[in-house]
């Protein structure tokens, strides 16, 4: 009995459940055997041992650092990546702690890549430096059976001096655009007064007209008196007819 009890124990300790989103790599007295596949699976106890991977996207978050851009600015910097091991295999024999690796390859890749350029690009060009960040990871991790999904350049902090210097810098921008719109309005109001003026000149009617409007909006207010010196009919004796020139 005590016998069939350590047979079983034995045959059940060999029994692995390996999840849909893992892989998991056999060895055979310490030698890579294979790679089995999700399902029920069973291996030779104290012989054959197993190691589990992760198969999904990844995250890592790259830690803050502080980074001296390319105009000499001081600043902190982070990020996270995203990777997927595509060959447990290689994730496995070729490289230890896979997860590590990569941590430090992208906060080195970082350094790098902000170090080499101005603060107005890495602000304004986030997503070219976090390409050039994965492009830069996953030229080192091709060999491991590991692609680099993606980069992200996140936080971006500045020291007070900076920011207060480019709050100076925004408000002063939009000041002069400001005065340019403003500029351009008049501009286009002077042309449609000019324009007004030369097709009123070349017509009385349209002096008379002008004028009948003139009243219209006067007469709107209640306590408004309106005298005429003269009679209006006497505007047309100054008024040269285009007729008669």
């Amino acid at each position: 009995m005590i016998f069939l009890i350590f047979i079983f124990v034995f045959l059940s300790s060999g029994i692995r459940i390996v999840y849909q989103y893992k892989r998991a790599v056999k060895f055979r007295f310490g030698r890579y055997i294979e790679v089995l596949e999700p399902g029920f699976r069973w291996i030779i106890p104290v012989i054959e041992t197993t190691q589990f991977v992760d198969v999904r996207v990844i995250t890592i978050n790259i830690k803050s650092q502080e980074i001296m851009t390319k105009d000499n600015v001081p600043s902190r910097i982070d990020g996270v990546l995203f990777y997927k091991i595509i060959d447990t295999k290689k994730a496995v024999l070729e490289v230890e702690e896979y997860n590590f690796a990569i941590s430090q390859l992208a906060q080195a890749s970082l350094r790098d890549v902000c170090g080499k350029a101005e603060l107005d690009t890495i602000l304004s060009k986030r997503e070219e430096m976090g390409e050039n960040i994965r492009k830069i990871v996953e030229n080192e991790t091709k060999d491991w059976g590991i692609i680099i999904s993606d980069v992200k350049v996140k936080d971006i902090e500045l020291p007070e001096n900076m920011k207060r210097s480019m709050a100076n810098q925004a408000e002063a921008e939009r000041s002069r655009r400001a005065r340019v719109i403003l500029a351009e309005a008049e501009k286009q109001a002077a042309n449609a007064l000019l324009e007004a003026g030369k097709i009123i000149d070349q017509s009385p009617s349209a002096i008379k007209l002008r004028l009948y409007q003139t009243l219209a909006d006067i007469a709107t207010e209640k306590n408004s008196t309106i005298v005429f010196p003269f009679p209006e009919e006497i505007l047309h004796r100054f008024i040269k007819d285009p007729k008669d020139s």
